[in-house]
């Protein structure tokens, strides 16, 4: 269409409604007031929007009352005000203006200009659905599956998810989608999972890209294909998706369909991180301190570990401790070293039970227990941890913290040999030549009753 006939028309269509809203029309008031909100036909003007969305408005126009609730919710030509936009979403929705309905469903979901309800969020949810808004359809069906408002209903989940998607709403094809690849109400299906998050992607929702890179990362509903995984992640992290820039980093360090670059990688982590992506942060906290896609700097690396550590993640707070142990990157803290070795340790992490029972059992950074020690040892030597194995057979052999105990002391140096300490081996040949046959067969019982109950011994942490 010619441009120059287009610009003509509106300008003509703009002197037709400003004559008619001088005189008192709410209809061409209200269009009056969308051709400055949108800028057509005039310059952009939210000032002059508000002016006349509002006359429209007052005379009860359902539409420019949603429109001026909007204003006063983003504080576009007037100042932002929760309250009046919730009074003018509401006269709006009162007379069934399905848009306000939502947006009055919305305020109540996240309490902003009224007390926070799930319950009548999902009342006005239902208002605009029956109405057949598809998102509000998705809002509604996103309630039931998360039992906001309501019980939680997975049937009535699908049921407002499917109409909405098969509306075309791209959030609902997205959460179908994600209905499917958790089974949540619906037999588990990879491949339906897959078409509708296909459906999302090209509508350019970064979610379900990633959702898609992932599913041909992994070869969940199609074959594998490493390419296409990559460009879909790429798509989600140019659009600031954390999840995907994180994914795009392991990829571009891995050299996982892609060729290998760890300076690409660190970009992307870097970004992920930035915006408080957790794993991002510990991985980054990696780069820097093996000097990998980036200059080694092990202060930056202490600083990635420590905003990673913060948000929980056990292995970073257990690097922290290595760190602060060997003063790398930071002056030596023994007593810093143990608090972050305890807090990885109480969430479960081998690694840092081991070095924390190490600790006990030299003084380092606490006073000496070997009873403790001990403890912790007994703790990664459960989870199959070899040197927590080794260092626990040491204690039993010795009898420091423990009654001496040369046959348990034996099973937990072989076991430990089984899982790869490099010194286990020796000091079980050697504390196995202490032993008598019976007590050797015994060991090895207690070996093989360990295997039944307990999971297999970890591989050593790198």
């Amino acid at each position: 269409m010619d441009k120059h006939h287009t610009a003509r028309d509106s300008h003509q269509a703009y002197i037709w409604f400003r004559t008619a809203a001088e005189q008192g029309n709410a209809y061409a008031q209200f269009n009056l007031g969308l051709m400055y909100k949108k800028g057509e036909g005039v310059a952009q003007d939210d000032a002059r929007a508000f002016v006349w969305l509002r006359l429209a408005a007052l005379q009860g126009l359902a539409f420019a009352q949603n429109h001026l609730g909007a204003l006063y919710y983003h504080g576009r030509g007037v100042a932002q005000s929760d309250e009046d936009a919730v009074l003018w979403f509401r006269r709006a929705a009162a007379q069934g203006d399905a848009s306000a309905q939502q947006n009055l469903g919305q305020m109540y979901r996240k309490g902003r200009g009224v007390l926070q309800s799930d319950e009548l969020a999902l009342a006005w949810f239902y208002r605009a659905s029956e109405q057949g808004v598809a998102s509000a359809q998705s809002l509604l069906g996103e309630a039931y599956a998360q039992g906001l408002g309501a019980k939680k209903n997975d049937a009535l989940a699908l049921a407002w998810f499917r109409k909405a998607a098969l509306q075309g709403d791209a959030q609902a094809q997205l959460n179908l989608g994600l209905v499917y690849k958790r089974g949540q109400g619906v037999v588990q299906s990879d491949a339906q999972a897959l078409a509708w998050f296909r459906q999302a992607a090209a509508q350019g929702l970064a979610v379900a890209q990633r959702q898609l890179g992932v599913a041909y990362a992994e070869g969940l509903g199609v074959a594998p294909d490493q390419l296409r995984a990559y460009a879909w992640l790429q798509r989600a992290a140019e659009q600031d998706d954390a999840d995907a820039q994180f994914n795009l980093g392991l990829m571009l360090a891995r050299g996982q369909g892609v060729d290998k670059d760890e300076a690409r990688a660190v970009a992307w982590y870097r970004r992920a991180a930035l915006q408080g992506h957790c794993m991002a942060q510990y991985n980054l906290g990696g780069m820097f301190a093996g000097g990998r896609g980036v200059a080694r700097d092990l202060r930056q690396a202490l600083d990635w570990y420590a905003r990673a550590a913060a948000q929980g993640a056990s292995n970073a707070q257990f690097n922290l401790g290595v760190m602060y142990a060997n003063g790398h990157g930071v002056e030596r803290d023994e007593v810093c070293a143990v608090r972050w070795y305890r807090t990885a340790a109480e969430q479960g992490d081998a690694s840092a039970q081991n070095n924390l029972g190490v600790m006990y059992a030299n003084g380092h950074g606490v006073q000496q227990d070997d009873g403790l020690a001990v403890q912790w040892y007994a703790r990664a030597a459960g989870q199959g941890h070899a040197l927590a194995q080794y260092n626990l057979g040491g204690m039993y052999n010795s009898g420091r913290g423990v009654e001496k105990d040369p046959v348990c002391g034996y099973m937990w140096l072989a076991l430990a040999a089984e899982g790869g300490d490099s010194g286990a081996a020796k000091a079980r040949e050697a504390a196995g030549a202490r032993l008598e046959p019976a007590q050797l067969e015994e060991a090895q019982q207690r070996m093989r009753q360990w295997h039944q109950v307990r999971s297999p011994p970890l591989p050593p942490r790198d």
